[in-house]
């Protein structure tokens, strides 16, 4: 059984996803005026300390979505108390950090998984087949938007706030590191906090990867194109498809174009498919797609990009102990 750490807006829906999967032992929230709406969903016990769930042998593995600074701190205590870990994005805010859970993970001999979502978003999964089967021939470019008018954060920008998603994407489908990072952002609505994002990054071979994510902006776009020089897929988040265009540029610069069809049509709840995933790799003990290991890439990709970590001492102090207490978290 697997017990979910923090029952806010997002985590509400991990407590949720685990209850229909059946595997839902306990929820750890420390604000006992979220309590009531915990019972709404589940019967599973209820703690306002995090000692009791990893004392619980009933219990095998935690589900953390607590705030990104206290993500250390809650997984590093799950894993020495040889409790298996999925821990929502950021995995953390330091890929030192980053790097010691993975050896506590390795040193225990537990599961360490990273809620990277959009990589067990079916059509991700599907135009990695598509990739690796070479219907667009030598990938070229690969260009990401995730714009909206979204939820403005005062500690971390939108890179790490939201960005982390499209960073895991992209090193998934292209399967490797970046050699090379370039990042340029906009403070319009604080200093020192970027609203808006351009992440590029050039990979060994020639392709690169280019990212635009932005809380200020005036319509949703999610959307996803990747160029290859024998044709392009777009991905579409909102509707969940993913087209093929038969298009290029031949050698003697005369446009190619063959039309265009939909070659996959999916449904946008990946949650289930990621829980499950952890659920299969606590029982089967087997590494999951998004481990500790491909989440620290992730951190070393944003970091090198240049915006600063939203880490602090300050906010890093203490977290493990309020939470036992009963204290609200921040």
């Amino acid at each position: 059984m697997i017990a979910a750490v923090g029952a806010g807006k997002w985590g509400m829906n991990v407590v949720k996803t685990l209850e229909s999967l059946g595997a839902l032992g306990a929820v750890v929230e420390a604000n006992e005026g979220q309590h009531q709406a915990i019972r709404d969903v589940t019967k599973a016990p209820i703690h306002s300390d995090l000692i009791l769930a990893l004392t619980d042998p009933d219990i095998q593995g935690v589900a953390i979505a607590t705030p990104g600074h206290t993500h250390f701190e809650v997984a590093k205590a799950a894993l020495e108390a040889g409790k298996d870990v999925f821990v929502e994005k950021p995995m953390v805010l330091d890929s030192r950090e980053g790097s010691e859970l993975v050896r506590i993970a390795a040193a225990n001999g537990r599961v360490l998984m990273v809620g990277h979502l959009l990589i067990y978003q079916p059509a991700i999964r599907k135009i990695k087949e598509l990739l690796q089967e070479g219907l667009i021939g030598k990938v070229r470019s690969l260009h990401q938007e995730r714009l909206n008018l979204g939820r403005a954060r005062a500690v971390e920008n939108v890179l790490w706030s939201i960005g982390v998603h499209d960073v895991a994407v992209v090193l998934y489908l292209m399967g490797s590191a970046p050699r090379r990072t370039q990042f340029s952002g906009q403070c319009a609505l604080q200093a020192g906090i970027e609203d808006d994002v351009y992440l590029h990054m050039e990979f060994s071979g020639g392709a690169q990867a280019h990212l635009h994510t932005s809380w200020l902006w005036p319509v949703m776009r999610r959307q996803m194109t990747v160029v290859g020089d024998k044709g392009m897929l777009v991905y579409d988040e909102t509707k969940q498809t993913v087209t093929l265009h038969r298009k290029t540029i031949g050698q003697d610069l005369q446009n190619v174009n063959e039309g265009e069809e939909i070659v996959f049509e999916g449904h946008g709840q990946p949650l289930s498919l990621e829980l499950q995933h952890f659920l299969d790799c606590v029982r089967d003990r087997t590494t999951p797609v998004s481990d500790g290991a491909s989440a620290v890439d992730v951190l070393r990709v944003i970091e090198a990009a240049g915006p600063d970590s939203p880490q602090s001492a300050d906010s890093q102090a203490n977290v493990i102990e309020d939470m036992m207490a009963g204290e609200p978290r921040p």
